[in-house]
C-alpha cells in the first residue's frame, strides 16, 4: 500500500519551479521530495498504531502531534471523548475524522475505514510548513502549509474525508494507484470527501459547492480549491499554480506518465459522472447516489484495474440492483456516464477485442492505462496549454 497525497506531485512541481522566493521554492521542494519517499515504500503500521488496532467498536478517534519532526505517529494529544484542545489544528482533525465515520457509518452502515471498527489515527503538525496531507494505509497525516499557497490542511473536512476514503477503497476494490483505475480511485474519494462535507452540512445536492479543498488556499491565490466535481478543470487559474488540467469528458482525456498515469487529472471525468447523477436525482448525494456508488465500490464486482467503462456498469448493476432496471435512479447514471463519454461496459466482455482489434492495439497490452486500453473510443493526448507541464 502505497501513500495517497491530497495535492498532486505536478502541482507542487509547478510551484517549485514557478514561485519567487527561494524559500518557499525550497519548502515546494522538499515536500515533493518527501511525497516521492512516502510513495516508494509500502505502510507499514508503527508499533502503537498496532497495539490500538483491536480497540472497542465504535467512533474511536486520536490525534497525535509530530512537533514539526517526521516520526510518525507522534505525541499523543487527543483521544476519544477527550475534551477539546488549545490547538486548533488537533481539533479539526478531531472533528474532520469524527465527521468522516459519522457519514460513512450512517449513509452506509459502514463500522470504520476497514468496516470493522478500525481507530482513525491522525497526526498534526507533521515537519515544517509540510504542503500537503497523505493517507498512509494506517493513519492520516496533516502539514501545516507554507500560509502563503496553502494554509493548513486541517481545515477541510473534505481533504480529511478524501484522504480517509483511500482506506475504504484500500479495504474494498484495492483500485491500482494507475492510469483509469488510479484515476478511479482519486474519484472515489473525492466523492466520498464531498458527501462527508455535505452529510457534516446538511446540504442538499443542489446547494452543495463540489469542489475538493475549498478551505486549503491562502488569501491572494487566484482559485476556489484544489478541483471542482461539477465543472472539472475550473478550479484554479493562477500563475503560481497554472491552471487547473482535470478533463470533464473522454474527449479531453490526458494521457501522461506523470501523476501515475494522471490519477489527479482525469479523477475529473468520474467526478463529473457522480455529480451528475446525484443533482440529476436530487436531495441529498450522500442518499441515493451515494448509496449507489458506494454499493457499486463494496460489491466485490470492481477488478483492482478497472477501467472507467468497467465501474460505469458497476453502478448500472448496481443501480438495477437496489432500486430496478427501470427506475429514475438507474437511468440517472445512466445518462450521467453518457455525458462525460463513458460507454458501460462488463469486464472482460466480447467488446473488448472486438474494439482493440479496430483500434489496431496489442490483445495483450493491459487494459487500463488509456482510453484505447479501455476498448473505447480513441482520443488525442489533451494537456493545458497552460499550467503544471505534464511529462508524457
Amino acid at each position: 500500500m502505497t501513500a495517497h497525497f491530497i495535492i498532486p506531485p505536478y502541482l507542487l512541481k509547478h510551484l517549485e519551479q514557478t514561485v519567487d522566493d527561494p524559500g518557499l521554492r525550497a519548502v515546494f521542494g522538499q515536500s515533493l521530495q518527501q511525497d516521492r519517499a512516502f510513495r516508494a515504500r509500502l505502510a507499514v503500521p508503527s508499533p502503537a498504531l498496532r497495539a490500538e488496532a483491536q480497540a472497542a467498536a465504535g467512533l474511536n478517534r486520536v490525534v497525535h502531534d509530530a512537533e514539526r519532526e517526521r516520526t510518525l505517529p507522534g505525541r499523543k494529544v487527543r483521544a476519544e471523548g477527550d475534551p477539546p484542545s488549545e490547538d486548533a489544528a488537533v481539533n479539526e482533525a478531531y472533528d474532520g475524522t469524527g465527521a468522516t465515520w459519522k457519514m460513512f457509518s450512517e449513509c452506509f452502515g459502514r463500522d470504520s475505514i476497514d468496516g470493522a471498527g478500525m481507530p482513525l489515527h491522525s497526526t498534526v503538525h507533521y515537519d515544517r510548513d509540510y504542503a500537503n496531507a497523505f493517507w498512509d494505509g494506517a493513519q492520516m497525516v496533516f502539514g501545516d502549509g507554507d500560509g502563503v499557497i496553502f494554509q493548513g490542511f486541517t481545515r477541510s473536512i473534505d481533504v480529511t474525508g478524501h484522504e480517509l476514503a483511500h482506506g475504504v477503497t484500500q479495504h474494498t476494490a484495492d483500485l491500482v494507484y494507475e492510469g483509469q483505475s488510479g484515476a478511479l480511485n482519486e474519484s472515489m474519494s473525492d466523492v466520498f470527501g464531498s458527501l462527508a462535507k455535505q452529510h457534516h452540512l446538511g446540504q442538499s445536492a443542489a446547494e452543495a459547492d463540489w469542489i475538493i479543498g475549498a478551505d486549503l488556499f491562502a488569501p491572494g491565490v487566484n482559485g476556489v480549491g484544489l478541483r471542482s466535481m461539477k465543472e472539472p478543470g475550473s478550479a484554479y487559474d493562477d500563475p503560481r499554480l497554472g491552471k487547473d488540467p482535470q478533463p470533464g469528458h473522454m474527449d479531453d482525456y490526458v494521457e501522461t506518465e506523470d501523476d501515475n498515469g494522471g490519477v489527479h487529472i482525469n479523477s475529473g471525468i468520474p467526478n463529473r459522472a457522480f455529480y451528475l447523477a446525484a443533482t440529476e436525482l436530487g436531495g441529498n448525494a450522500y442518499g441515493d447516489a451515494g448509496k449507489i456508488w458506494y454499493h457499486a465500490l463494496t460489491s466485490g464486482k470492481v477488478s483492482s484495474t478497472a477501467t472507467f467503462a468497467e465501474f460505469a456498469q458497476v453502478t448500472i448493476d448496481s443501480a438495477t440492483e437496489l432500486h430496478g432496471a427501470e427506475s429514475t435512479q438507474n437511468k440517472a447514471v445512466r445518462a450521467a456516464w453518457q455525458q462525460v463519454g463513458v460507454t458501460p461496459k462488463a469486464a472482460g466482455s466480447d467488446t473488448d477485442l472486438v474494439q482493440t482489434a479496430r483500434l489496431g492495439l496489442d490483445p495483450d497490452r493491459p487494459l487500463n492505462a488509456s482510453p484505447q486500453q479501455a476498448g473505447e473510443k480513441a482520443h488525442r493526448p489533451a494537456a493545458p496549454t497552460t499550467g503544471p507541464e505534464l511529462s508524457r
